[in-house]
């Protein structure tokens, strides 16, 4: 995680920022005269004093709240009207760091002319920290679910956005897996590589097949190549089978293609020049697929253009085979969840990038990946499966009186997120098969059962309500909701009540 300088001295005087007698930001006269008195004490001491927190160093918290207090007043500073009638009259406007401002508090405050990151400077030395610890849990995790087996191949996926947001982490990621660590040059450009010796590295190389979005595609085609010349690269060591998967899966390719070792270990894809997503989601939120093999071929056809370092001018070039021999070994799929704004379900990206079900259908032994989910949206990453993620996802948004109540006071739109989100629930099901049974049963309680709640959605936004009502219908008449046919037939029925509203039909 990055962090800014440390910040200027900060006077406890200074206006207009002043912490109140209760610790909230304001002008509080009287906390200014007690505290010339010498008699006032920091909020956060009065805090600690009854805390396990007590005996922490006093110098090391004077510190860290003079570091939040800077924090703090950088996200009540708003300057962006400020800096958008500055820039019509022709003045200049600061220029300052876009992104997540958890992450990297320099961001803060809006009102600047933003800019991301030169695209050859990531991942940065904190990126690749925090990737390390990510991959040794998910590797961890993974090895005790699995009677102590190493995972061979993992799929992932790599977002254009995150990797700005967090200076290439989920890049860093991949190298750690296969064993490589990238080297900046006396520039800053990342643009060397330098295997880890197994010895330092203490497991096995483990093997990847990477998914590029169609942004990260645009935006980082030369960490693209970078990461192909570090799997090859890996893939040429004259190490054991059992310590170097990508190495043993290329001989096998190599053997089955007829081609060389190199190519046979091509794992960086995207989608063609001018493409973008699976199009799984635009599938599955129109109701426009027969099953899932529809989607699935979708994700081959769409996904399957390869980035190959020894052809840099070449761009993506089909390579349907080699993605789909090199699915077939794959043990683990996973995404990353750097940002507390999006979850899985706020959008539809997610499971369009899934392949679980996919590559399930692709293996030999018709065996389903384990599923893992890295959430980095603080300091403590957390590993947890996919299932784990979706249960977690529904009680704080979708089953969560507090989120729905606060769609429903929008009105029009808050319904037709309710509905989305549901819907992108349901992708999940379709991508994954890891929606349990019981989000459909509390959530069809919550929405549709309840006729205040019904009535409510129906009256704010019917023709969302409707897409609500049929995606239950379809998630049941699909196999991703087993229900009682007395839920069945009262969804159909208020299927046609929706539709007569609609219509006008009294």
């Amino acid at each position: 995680m990055c962090h800014p300088p440390a910040p200027p001295h900060l006077s406890p005087t200074s206006p207009p920022f002043l912490p109140g007698f209760d610790g909230r930001i304001g002008t509080n006269f009287l906390t200014t005269l007690v505290k010339f008195t010498g008699l006032y004490v920091d909020p956060w001491v009065r805090a600690l004093q009854t805390s396990e927190f007590r005996s922490a160093d006093r110098l090391e918290l004077v510190t860290l709240f003079k570091y939040l207090e800077f924090c703090l007043e950088q996200v009540v500073k708003d300057n962006e009207l400020g800096a958008l009638t500055e820039a019509l009259d022709g003045q200049y406007t600061e220029p300052g760091p876009g992104g997540d401002p958890i992450r990297n508090p320099s961001v803060l405050p809006t009102g600047k002319n933003i800019h991301a990151l030169d695209p050859q400077s990531i991942p940065t030395q904190a990126a690749l920290k925090s990737a390390r610890l990510i991959v040794d849990r998910l590797l961890e995790r993974e090895k005790d679910n699995n009677g102590g087996k190493w995972p061979e191949t993992i799929a992932l996926v790599l977002w254009g956005t995150d990797n700005i947001k967090t200076y290439g982490e989920s890049l860093a990621q991949v190298m750690m897996m296969v064993g490589v660590k990238p080297v900046a040059d006396s520039l800053g450009r990342v643009n060397k590589l330098e295997v880890i010796p197994l010895e330092e590295l203490g497991r096995p190389r483990v093997d990847v097949v990477v998914n590029c979005s169609g942004v990260f595609r645009d935006l980082f085609v030369n960490q693209m190549l970078l990461l192909d010349r570090a799997i090859k690269m890996a893939a040429e060591q004259d190490e054991p089978d059992e310590m170097n998967f990508v190495r043993k899966h290329a001989k096998q390719q190599a053997a089955e293609m007829g081609m060389n070792l190199r190519d046979a270990a091509t794992r960086v894809f995207s989608n063609s020049s001018g493409s973008y997503s699976s199009n799984v989601n635009l599938a599955v939120e129109n109701s426009s697929w027969s099953d899932e093999s529809q989607l699935q071929e979708m994700y081959l056809k769409r996904k399957s253009f390869a980035f190959n370092s020894d052809r840099p001018g070449a761009g993506g070039e089909e390579g349907r085979d080699i993605f789909e021999r090199a699915l077939k070994t794959v043990d683990v799929t996973f995404q990353n969840l750097d940002s507390s704004e999006i979850s899985l379900t706020d959008v539809s990206h997610y499971f369009d990038s899934d392949p679980t079900k996919l590559v399930q259908g692709l293996r030999t032994d018709g065996k389903a990946p384990s599923s893992y989910i890295a959430d980095t949206t603080t300091a403590n990453a957390q590993v947890r499966t996919l299932g784990e993620t979706v249960r977690l996802d529904a009680r704080t948004k979708l089953l969560n009186p507090k989120w729905y109540e606060g769609m429903m006071s929008s009105g029009y739109e808050g319904v037709r997120e309710i509905q989305k989100r549901l819907t992108n629930t349901m992708g999940w099901s379709a991508t994954s098969g890891q929606v349990d049974n019981w989000v459909y049963d509390e959530a069809n309680s919550t929405f549709i059962e309840d006729p205040e709640m019904a009535a409510r959605l129906m009256e704010a936004n019917p023709n969302s309500f409707r897409k609500l009502v049929a995606t239950f219908l379809e998630a049941n008449g699909r196999g991703y909701w087993e229900a009682d046919p007395e839920k069945i037939e009262r969804l159909r029925q208020l299927y046609m009540d929706v539709e007569d509203k609609i219509e006008g039909v009294e």
